[in-house]
């Protein structure tokens, strides 16, 4: 049999798979880079924006999870090492970033990165009639085209 218990095509949701894992592993830098950015931000904007990143951490959290619970709702199973997270992720990791405007500029880039990562797992979806997984990316790129919109804003 070439479909999954929930119906999808087998290969199609090995590519999917491989790109959810990706997308989860430039989660997970993301996620540590804003916990750095939240725990080492100083100057005039710091209490603006240390909430403003706990904020952003908490969402990339739940991002996580919900992308981990995908990648095994379609039984697989989802990158879970730093080792892993390193070798596969498209953001890059930074650190001892302190400058509010350097860390809110970094922040949208990254944005911009999973955003592309996001279109491209969304359009294989689409591919391979992964409603659900297209559904997902939707939702995300959606709210994040808004913050890249508010992030610019702010650097203005």
């Amino acid at each position: 049999m070439n479909s999954t218990i929930l119906g999808l095509n087998k290969e199609g949701v090995a590519q999917v798979v491989t790109r959810l894992n990706d997308l989860l592993s430039s989660y997970q830098v993301f996620y540590q880079n804003l916990r750095g950015y939240h725990w080492n931000i100083v100057g005039k904007d710091f209490f603006e924006l240390h909430l403003k990143f706990e904020e952003f951490y908490n969402n990339a959290q739940i991002k996580i999870d919900e992308i981990a619970e995908r990648i095994l709702t379609l039984e697989a199973t989802p990158l879970h090492s730093f080792n892993q997270y390193e070798k596969h992720a498209k953001v890059a990791s930074h650190e001892n970033v302190t400058d509010g405007s350097e860390a809110v500029n970094q922040i949208r880039i990254q944005l911009e990165q999973l955003v592309v990562q996001q279109r491209e797992t969304l359009e294989l979806a689409d591919e391979n009639k992964d409603i659900a997984t297209s559904d997902l990316m939707t939702q995300y790129i959606s709210e994040q085209e808004k913050t890249i919109w508010m992030l610019k804003s702010f650097l203005s």
